[in-house]
């Protein structure tokens, strides 16, 4: 018998076939891909034991486990397939992981916009989590916790299924909320947790986590308005800590390592004008020597990359990172606007500043690019004040980055107002209230984010252990990548307004596949 089950949607629970990035295609109007392939290729079902006891899991969901787990709670971690199985052993309380449970996350809403709109897969997992968890609720009398990156979406307007939606860290209040829901006491609809004091207070994982994932750094102290991160107390995890984790990992025969960290080469140090750089060298040094094959890393920022180039290239050598075996962090390139750059980001370029930014980013992606780092740079764009002179501004610094032709994406999101950031009072956006010059921003980015894509698909498809998958992911790169650039001039020609051409079409429904292969045999007859 369990006293808690921790669990998530099917979009969050997945490997995604062991290549993250396809993650990206949950974030599509779910009417775009058809079921099958979401089952089989983009978000496969996580396997589990005779228990149903998922054999890896999300980080977060691994976190919250060791955090029960050290306050007495007999906790299972299991996938939805397997839900109703283990809920009928007797648990009180379900624990759900929320990623992105409306669909409103940046990728999600441009998404979204650009392809006409509708729910997208993300959100409608979710909401079959839900229909299944009402009717257990009903069965076994549960209660429910909703928490994660993700659960600010929830905080205005829970579901009806949804008991307490808790936003922040776990390691202080959750343990009490958790107890009081099994006793039957009163709890806040909405719960906000206290950031912990002490290392002591966060346990490391206890069982496996997806992709080797291990958590390096917490919090960012360069305080972006649109980040929900920042107002979070920057910390480095010791390596003895982050070494248990991997060792985790390990056991379960999971040779690769995530990093989780808003900014890599911010481990280890406490100033943003500096780089620890034996800190970090120290760390990959240790990862290889208990025999981790492949090291990656989620974030890194552009200017300690220019501050410290030579710890850049030990990361690189000690990793052994190549062109097939490359990494791609996300970075924050965010705006070519000294307006909006100064307002909602000033401490982005620091030791810099503004004026100093798109020369900063050149230099920057040359160092990381040398190293086999292939950066994908997102930009925030749909500010309340932003106009199109500012966008102009964006369009420049990204026009000047690709006249140097690096080895980078470049991907124009909207701004989201999220939940813990300081513009979460902002509107959300929308297709006809982005500035119109977005659209050609858009498309100069986009056509040469497909040009790289198309020179790198290998290396994309090279993290999945499933030779079949690999060989799909190839393949439908060198297939469609060649024939969607025509969609986003299209976009920039008429302003976004052609997206709405595609609102009803459904790839889930017979009539909406049989268009769809119709519609390439023009593409294909046209092309050749």
């Amino acid at each position: 018998m369990y006293d808690v089950i921790l669990t998530s949607d099917r979009g969050t629970f997945t490997d995604y076939g062991g290549i993250s990035p396809l993650g990206y295609v949950a974030c599509l109007p779910y009417r775009l891909v058809p079921r099958f392939f979401m089952d089989r290729i983009f978000t496969p079902p996580i396997p589990t034991d005779k228990e149903g006891r998922a054999l890896i899991a999300p980080y977060p969901l691994r976190k919250v486990e060791a955090i029960l787990s050290k306050n007495g709670f007999n906790t299972i971690v299991t996938t939805p397939e397997k839900l109703e199985k283990v809920a009928s052993k007797g648990a009180k309380v379900i624990g759900v992981n929320v990623h992105d449970p409306k669909g409103i996350e940046p990728v999600s809403a441009k998404l979204s916009i650009i392809f006409g709109g509708g729910e997208t897969w993300t959100a409608k997992f979710f909401d079959e989590l839900g229909e299944k968890i009402s009717k257990l609720k009903g069965k076994y009398n549960l209660k429910v916790v909703v928490g994660g990156a993700g659960a600010w979406q929830l905080e205005r307007d829970p579901p009806s299924w949804v008991d307490v939606v808790f936003i922040g860290h776990a390691e202080v209040d959750l343990p009490e909320v958790v107890k009081k829901l099994e006793e039957g006491e009163e709890v806040p609809k909405v719960v906000k947790g206290r950031y912990p004091i002490k290392l002591d207070d966060i346990p490391p994982i206890i069982n496996p986590a997806r992709g080797g994932e291990v958590q390096i750094t917490r919090g960012c102290p360069r305080g972006c308005w649109f980040c929900s991160v920042t107002p979070d107390t920057f910390m480095s995890f010791p390596i003895d800590y982050i070494m248990k984790e991997v060792e985790v990992n390990m056991k379960a025969g999971i040779r690769d390592v995530s990093l989780i960290t808003d900014d890599m080469m911010l481990y280890g140090t406490k100033r943003l004008n500096e780089v620890n750089h034996d800190a970090i060298v120290k760390l990959y040094t240790e990862l290889k020597k208990v025999g981790v094959d492949y090291i990656n890393f989620a974030h890194i920022s552009a200017a300690p990359v220019k501050l410290s180039p030579k710890t850049v290239k030990a990361m690189g050598e000690i990793a052994g990172w190549s062109e097939e075996k490359a990494v791609a962090p996300v970075v924050g390139l965010e705006t070519g606007s000294e307006k909006i750059f100064n307002k909602y980001m000033k401490m982005k370029a620091y030791p810099w500043n503004y004026s100093h930014w798109k020369d900063l980013i050149v230099e920057a992606t040359a160092i990381m690019n040398e190293s086999y780092i292939f950066p994908c740079y997102t930009m925030t764009i749909g500010y309340p004040e932003e106009t199109d002179d500012d966008v102009e501004d964006s369009i420049k610094i990204v026009e000047y980055i690709i006249d140097h032709e690096p080895i980078a994406w470049i991907f124009p999101l909207p701004v989201i107002p999220m939940g813990l950031s300081k513009i979460r009072d902002n509107p959300l956006p929308v297709l006809d209230k982005l500035p119109s010059r977005y659209w050609d921003l858009l498309y100069i980015s986009w056509k040469y984010d497909l040009k790289i894509t198309r020179r790198l698909s290998k290396t994309i498809a090279y993290t999945s252990k499933n030779p079949f998958i690999r060989s799909v992911v190839t393949y439908m790169i060198d297939k469609i990548f060649n024939t969607i650039e025509w969609y986003f001039e299209r976009l920039k020609e008429t302003k976004g307004k052609s997206a709405l051409e595609y609102r009803d079409l459904n790839l889930n429904t017979a009539y909406g596949l049989v268009w769809s292969i119709f519609q390439l045999f023009k593409l294909g007859f046209a092309s050749t």
